[in-house]
């Protein structure tokens, strides 16, 4: 790509000279991907070589999951504080996308209308701010516990973070804007921007602004929780969440390759950033691991991937929302049966069972088989999610629900078949328990996390 000031410096020809065509590329999604491909190198490269150092850190400091549950794969003592060194490498990455504004050839920009020489054009500060109070919630649940009102509240403080510099907030428009045209209600100016609102005491009150924050702060705890639920066994979050971003980067690029808005580079950057992390930390993760996320890994991606999710509604496009949702199904899809499994047991929200569609896996097809399998899931709920964003998309909407409907149909039967079995073995052996089936399914997360799930 070409910068303004290779042109000044002369460095390279004017764009009306005869030599134009060998100067000017076309540009596609692999152009510009190539231009921020360093963004993803940094992200690999720090993780990769942090995560033993964490290690190292957490054995030395006993910061280890010991197998006393038998849901547990692993055998002998596992380091946590693979989440820390997740941060590290997304902290990292995105300060080389901050720094490259002010040094030419670290990353070549797309071609596009908009300011980026502003560092809080390339990342929003308050992404980096959640991603911060996000991992030391976690991290401080992995040394010593935590009570699950302060995680929420810091939870709650990062999506309070994102509403303020207005990342994710015009997600509503997508839904709001549409619906007051319908219903014949005009917009209204509101410090200087279009919206849908009314007027309180003579100050303005902007129903898009609240809706989105409220959308915003549904978004961070459902994907922190939905992340830390299915972090069940090695390598699964790692990977998952690898190929979810990779599903929204190829959205991500296709909106830059038409200029959509100012968050083009900041979608890229941070897919790339999330690419590179999960990459690097799965080879000390992938099983037999020897290092954890814990909660500190597993909330970081979650809300990492929730951000990425809303940036992708910034100029009104809820359809590409909804899409990346579509990408990082299994997440949700997991988080959505246990509550419907643990309502229908008698359950309380916070109680552990051995269901999960990992679980489920695991016990047919062992831990690599389990993990290999949701990928391949994983990879076809990305396909699909991709496909969706190009429009015309009533197929395969189609194809998603009948997917979706089977998986969710087929644990459910499995769930109350173990609710059944164990209703039927209280009676015999005179008790009234509904847990199910003791069979051990081996949860790799361990520790007090593990034992909420």
């Amino acid at each position: 790509m070409l910068q303004d000031s290779d042109i000044m410096s002369g460095l390279l020809p004017d764009l009306a000279s005869p030599d134009a065509e060998a100067v000017v590329q076309e540009i596609t999604r692999t152009s510009i991907f190539q231009g921020y491909v360093g963004v993803f190198i940094v992200a690999f490269v720090v993780t990769l070589f942090a995560t033993p150092i964490m290690r190292r850190l957490a054995v030395a400091n006993k910061i280890v999951d010991m197998p006393t549950d038998p849901r547990k794969v692993h055998k002998q003592p596992t380091a946590y504080l693979g989440g820390v060194a997740v941060y590290l490498g997304l902290m990292a990455a995105m300060v080389f996308a901050i720094v490259a504004t002010q040094i030419p050839g670290m990353i070549d920009y797309h071609e596009t209308e908009h300011n980026l020489r502003i560092s809080s054009h390339i990342m929003p500060f308050s992404i980096m701010i959640g991603m911060t109070v996000i991992m030391l919630v976690g991290l401080f649940d992995d040394i010593i516990g935590i009570s699950p009102r302060l995680k929420i509240s810091g939870q709650l403080f990062a999506a309070a973070a994102l509403a303020l510099d207005s990342v994710g907030i015009q997600v509503a428009a997508g839904l709001i804007f549409p619906a007051a045209k319908a219903l014949g209600i005009d917009p209204i100016i509101i410090s200087g921007q279009e919206t849908i609102g009314f007027a309180v005491f003579g100050y303005g009150f902007d129903i898009i602004y609240w809706t989105g924050a409220a959308v915003i702060a549904v978004f961070v705890l459902g994907g922190c929780n939905a992340a830390n639920l299915i972090d069940g066994l090695d390598g699964l979050l790692s990977g998952t969440t690898a190929i979810a971003a990779a599903g929204i980067l190829i959205i991500a690029l296709t909106l830059a390759l038409i200029d959509d808005g100012a968050r083009d580079t900041q979608r890229i950057i941070l897919a790339l950033a999330i690419l590179g992390v999960c990459v690097g930390f799965l080879p000390h993760n992938f099983n037999p691991a020897n290092i954890f996320l814990g909660d500190s890994g597993s909330l970081l991606l979650g809300y990492s991937m929730v951000v990425l999710i809303l940036m992708l509604g910034d100029t009104g496009k809820t359809h590409l929302v909804v899409a990346g949702l579509v990408i990082y199904a299994i997440p949700i899809i997991d988080t959505a049966l246990a509550i419907i499994r643990r309502k229908m047991a008698g359950k309380k929200m916070s109680d552990a069972d051995s269901n999960h569609l990992h679980h489920m896996l695991k016990r047919s097809l062992g831990v690599k088989g389990a993990v290999f399998t949701l990928y391949g899931i994983g990879s076809a709920f990305a396909l699909l999610g991709i496909a969706a964003s190009f429009g015309r998309a009533r197929l395969v909407y189609a194809l998603i629900l009948v997917l979706a409907s089977f998986i969710g149909v087929t644990a459910i039967k499995i769930a109350r078949r173990g609710i059944i079995e164990a209703e039927v073995a209280g009676k015999i052996n005179g008790t009234t328990t509904t847990d199910s089936p003791a069979k051990p399914s081996g949860d790799t997360k361990g520790g007090k996390s593990a034992a909420a799930k």
